[in-house]
C-alpha cells in the first residue's frame, strides 16, 4: 500500500483500497463488491462501490507501480507474454458483452474479452497490464451504449493484437528489460504486431496456424508449415524440455528451418513425442540464437495460462459484479496487484532446502511456497475477529432486501410492466 498511497488523493479511498486488497487476499468466497464490504466489517458496500467507480484516483498510475515492482522483484531480462480471457457475463449493459468466442468456456458465450500483458523470469510470473477489448459494431459505433457504460469518447476500436502492441510499447518504454515476447495464435498470425516488434528490435516466438505459409530456400519457394514438416528428416528434430510442469520436464522434439532470406528468422515446429501432434511458431532475433533459446521463450508462453488461474483461482479477478469500463479497469488493476504482491512473496522464499521435520523423508523436502499457500497463510494472519451475530444477520437482512428488489425488477420487466430500454 505504501507503494501505490500517493495515487489516492484523500485516505478514504486510500483506506478502502486497502480493505479492497485484503478482501482479495482474504479466503472470501466470492470477490464482490458486497462480500469484501463485509468482509471489511462495513454496514453497506458503499465504501467499495464508490471506489469502483466514483472516487478520484488513477487505475493506470496504480498498472505502472505494479509493473515497476514486478520487475523490482521477478528479475530483468523476462519475456513479455500476450494473451485474453474472457469473463461469462449475463445481460448486455456491462462494457464490451456481447456474445463472442471466449477460451474460459471454451466455446460462444456471453462475455466480456480482456487482453492481458504478463511478464515471466526464472523468479516467477505476473500479469502486467489489461485491456477491455470493445467490439466494433456491438459496442463502438453505439454511442448511447458506449454512454451508459461509461465508455470515454477517446477510446476507439482497436483489434486485439493492437491492443497487444500498446501494452508491449508501453512497457519497453517505462523500462522493462524484455528481449523476448511470445503469443498464442492470435496474436502470432498479425503481421503488423510482428513487423512492430522487429521494427523495436525485440525477439519473438509467436504461435501460427499450421496452414501459415512460409519462405524458405532462401525466400524463393513458398510453403505451407505442415508441409515443411512434413519434409523433414529424423535428423532434423532433437529432444528439449519446453520447461518444468506440474509432473516435471515438459519434453517434446523440436525442429527448426531457416525462412525468409534472414539468418535470424525462423519455422519452429514443436512434435508431441506420444501423440505426434504438431505446433508452429514464427520466430525472430535481433541476433543468432540458439535452438535451446527458441524452445526456452516458447514453453514460457503457458505461464500465462497460470497467471489467469492463479489470479481467478486466489483474488478474484473474473469475481466483479460491475458494469461501468472504469469500475472493470479498477478491479482488475486491484485483482493484479494482489496477484504480483503473492508472486513476489513466493519469489522471495527460501531456495535453500529447509530443515527437515523428523517425520519427513530425507531428501523429500516440500515444495515452494506457491501463490495458493501463501494466500492461505496470510487470510489466517489478516482476518478480522469473528463478526458478531448482529452483523451478520444485518448482512443477511441486506442482501435478501436487494435480491428481493431484483427479484421484482426482473418479474416486471418479463411481464412487460417496465420498459426494457
Amino acid at each position: 500500500m505504501a507503494r501505490i498511497a500517493s495515487r489516492f488523493g484523500r485516505v478514504e479511498p486510500r483506506a478502502s483500497a486497502r480493505s479492497y486488497l485484503l478482501g482479495l487476499l482474504s479466503c472470501v468466497e466470492r470477490k464482490n463488491c458486497w462480500q469484501l464490504a463485509e468482509q471489511a466489517g462495513h454496514a453497506r458496500p458503499g465504501p467499495m462501490q464508490r471506489l469502483l467507480r466514483y472516487a478520484r484516483w488513477d487505475a493506470d498510475a496504480v498498472r505502472d507501480d505494479i509493473r515497476a515492482y514486478a520487475v523490482e522483484q521477478l528479475g530483468t531480462d523476462g519475456v513479455l507474454i500476450v494473451d485474453e480471457t474472457g469473463f461469462v457475463k449475463k445481460g448486455h449493459a456491462s462494457a464490451g458483452v456481447q456474445r463472442q468466442y471466449t477460451g474460459t468456456a471454451g466455446r460462444i458465450e456471453n462475455s466480456q474479452v480482456g487482453v492481458f500483458l504478463a511478464y515471466a523470469t526464472n523468479r516467477g510470473r505476473t500479469l502486467i497490464d489489461r485491456r477491455l477489448y470493445l467490439p466494433e459494431h456491438s459496442w463502438c459505433a453505439d454511442a448511447e451504449r458506449r454512454r451508459a457504460a461509461g465508455i470515454p469518447d477517446e477510446v476507439q476500436f482497436q483489434t486485439k493484437p493492437r491492443l497487444a502492441w500498446e501494452m508491449i510499447a508501453a512497457a519497453l518504454k517505462a523500462g522493462v528489460e524484455a528481449r523476448w515476447v511470445t503469443g498464442d495464435e492470435a496474436y502470432g498470425q498479425d503481421p503488423q504486431l510482428r513487423a512492430a516488434l522487429e521494427a523495436r528490435g525485440t525477439g519473438y516466438v509467436m504461435a501460427v496456424a499450421c496452414s501459415t505459409r512460409v519462405r524458405i530456400n532462401h525466400g524463393r519457394t513458398t510453403i505451407r508449415a505442415d508441409t515443411v514438416a512434413g519434409c523433414l528428416p529424423a535428423t532434423a528434430w532433437q529432444r528439449h524440455s519446453a520447461g518444468a510442469g506440474a509432473k516435471g520436464p515438459r519434453y517434446y522434439d523440436w525442429a527448426w528451418v531457416h525462412i525468409g532470406i534472414s539468418s535470424h528468422r525462423h519455422l519452429l515446429i514443436r512434435r508431441n513425442r506420444t501423440t505426434g501432434e504438431l505446433a508452429f511458431y514464427l520466430c525472430w532475433s535481433p541476433a543468432t540464437v540458439a535452438l535451446a533459446e527458441l524452445v526456452r521463450v516458447a514453453g514460457v508462453r503457458w505461464s500465462v495460462e497460470e497467471c489467469f488461474q492463479a489470479a481467478k483461482g486466489q483474488v478474484g479477478l473474473d469475481h466483479y459484479q460491475v458494469r461501468n469500463w472504469t469500475s472493470w479497469h479498477r478491479h482488475i488493476t486491484l485483482a493484479m496487484l494482489a496477484l504480483a504482491f503473492l508472486t513476489a512473496v513466493a519469489a522471495s522464499s527460501a531456495p535453500e532446502r529447509p530443515a527437515q521435520p523428523a517425520h519427513l523423508t530425507p531428501g523429500h523436502p516440500p515444495i515452494r511456497l506457491t501463490v495458493p499457500e501463501i494466500r492461505h497463510l496470510l487470510a489466517a494472519v489478516f482476518n478480522p475477529p469473528t463478526m458478531s451475530a448482529a452483523k451478520l444477520l444485518h448482512w443477511s437482512d441486506w442482501r435478501r432486501q436487494h435480491q428481493a428488489a431484483a427479484r421484482r425488477s426482473h418479474y416486471r420487466r418479463r411481464s412487460g410492466d417496465e420498459p426494457t430500454g
